[in-house]
Parts: structure tokens; sequence; C-alpha cells
């Protein structure tokens, strides 16, 4: 039996790991500061219950990168007023609600005697769930920002990233249309040869995506070219400019989180191409992970990495 001050006499004490030296050392981790803002997730599209699940995986993601954060999912396209009660809080309402949290806390802190800052910053920072820039999107979450008089700062959109550029591999790998990892050289029949990178946001969009898409042409060693979803023809022009090139396996990688994606679109620009499509990059860690890089790059806060990885 085990004293109160250690084990029995002849059992093995564990004894602390020393930390590591040099460049294989693990990073300290990082926790949120204090009193720091709210992590507000933008959502667009149709709110439901696959859209729900989707940003709860991804705020998962985020509060377990960065302990101790305070993450809250707003619906762009949603009418439900009660950040507390409803099922898809409106985005504006969610940063009405923490701003005025913020507001309390300040108040009770100065009613307790304690040294209350006059500029505390933004009440939240709000990170659009876009992996390419879509002005007209942006447009609104813009607005739902002004509505709801909340002191709040909105960050870019998820990429251009190499993150991005692996999340797309991994997708078309499990769609059987790329192979998972090229050092291991085993086949895949339906392999892709060359790659449509399927976007929303006009041109803008398209250009975005032409980045991300050449971290995923070095990874596969096949074209790839971005298109936009929402363009009349831009699909089927891509596809014949990818076989008159030389390719007769396409497939489709949609550059998109999957809520922006209107029902049906993806399905008709498959057909359009006569190729396959992958999945949307979904609740992907790598989406999480950016996410909280927006966060963290909008406060300034550095987030230990290991000696060697790349620095944003």
């Amino acid at each position: 039996m085990s004293t109160p001050s250690g084990p029995a006499s002849g059992l093995p004490v564990r004894m602390p790991r020393p930390r590591q030296s040099g460049r294989h050392r693990r990073p300290e981790p990082v926790v949120a500061p204090d009193n720091a803002p709210a992590l507000v997730l933008a959502v667009p599209g149709t709110p439901g219950k696959e859209v729900r699940q989707l940003a709860d995986e991804v705020t998962s993601i985020a509060r377990s990168e960065l302990p101790g954060l305070d993450a809250h999912v707003g619906y762009l396209d949603s009418a439900e007023t009660d950040p507390i009660q409803a099922e898809y809080p409106q985005l504006s309402a969610v940063l009405a609600h923490v701003s005025a949290q913020r507001a309390e806390r300040r108040a009770r802190a100065a009613e307790a005697g304690a040294d209350v800052p006059a500029d505390d910053g933004p009440a939240a920072v709000v990170v659009p769930l876009l992996a390419g820039p879509d002005s007209a999107l942006l447009r609104r979450v813009r607005q739902a920002v002004n509505d709801s008089r909340a002191v709040a700062e909105l960050t870019a959109v998820l990429g251009p990233h190499p993150l991005l550029a692996e999340a797309l591999h991994v997708r078309l790998s499990e769609a059987g249309l790329a192979r998972a990892d090229r050092a291991r050289l085993f086949t895949v029949a339906t392999a892709a040869d060359g790659i449509i990178l399927a976007t929303v946001g006009g041109e803008e969009a398209v250009q975005a995506a032409g980045i991300t898409g050449m971290l995923l042409a070095a990874r596969l060693a096949v074209p790839v070219m971005a298109a936009a979803l929402d363009q009349e023809g831009a699909i089927a022009a891509k596809a014949a400019e990818l076989r008159e090139a030389g390719a007769t396996q396409l497939a489709l990688a949609p550059y998109l989180v999957g809520p922006e994606l209107d029902e049906g679109l993806l399905r008709g620009a498959a057909e359009e191409a006569e190729c396959p499509a992958a999945e949307p990059l979904g609740a992907y860690p790598a989406i999480g992970k950016l996410v909280v890089d927006k966060y963290t790059d909008a406060l300034g806060i550095a987030q230990a990495r290991p000696q060697g990885f790349p620095q944003r």
C-alpha cells in the first residue's frame, strides 16, 4: 500500500523525464492568454446538421491546438438571434453576445478593485471558414461584424497554404484518384493524370487556388489547373485544356471546405467535365490548425513549432 508521501518500499518510482535538448526537442505547449479575445468561426452556407457537425469538429481541433481557447461558431445564413438557445446562432448575434460577455467581465473586475486596462483590444477574432477568397461572402461577414457593433478583428481566409495542398491530396487518395504516398510507389488504377482544382468566388479565388494547386502538382507530379465552379463553362474549358495537353484520366478536387458550396454544383461540374470528383476538404485536421494560425497571427501570438517547421 502506498503512503501519502509516495509508493511503498520496493515499488518502482516514476521519475519525470528530463526535457530533450537540441533540434528534436518538443516545443513547449502554448495556451491562450488570459482574457484573450474569443475566436468566432464564421460559417457560410445554409445551416444544417452536417454543417454544424463540421463546424464543431473544426472548433474542437482548434481548441486542442490552443488550450484555453474560447471558441464560438456563428452562421452567416441563419436568422436565429439567440446565441445561447439557438441551434444555428447568427454570426452577428454571437459577436454581440461575446462582446457583452467581455464588457461584463471588465465591469466585475473593476468592481472588485482590479486594474482594468483602458483598451482591452478586440472582443473577438473572426475567422471565415473559407479556403479561398470569395468577395461576396467576405462582404457579408464584414457586414455581420458591423451589425453586431462588437469590436472584432476579421482575419483573411485560410489559404493558400501547403497544409491545404496536403488536405487536397488526402481527399483525392480517399476517392481512389491519387496515390496516398508517392514514396511507397504503389499504384492506383484510377489515379488521375490531370486535376481540376474547383473553387468559387470568381477570378480572385481562381488565382489563389492556383497557388495551392502548384503545391498539389508538386506532390502528385501531375498537372493541376484551377477553375471557378460559379463561372459558366470554366470547368469544361479546363478539362479540355488538360486533355489537349495529354491527360486521359481527370479528377475534380474541390478547393472548398464544404458549407460554402451550393448543393448540386459540384456534381454538375463533374458531369460537365466527364470526370469523378473528390470530397470537399471538410473537417480535415489542417483546417482547424489553419483557423488557429489565423487567430494567433491576429493577436501576435507565436505558436511553438519544432525546429525546421516552416514559419508563416
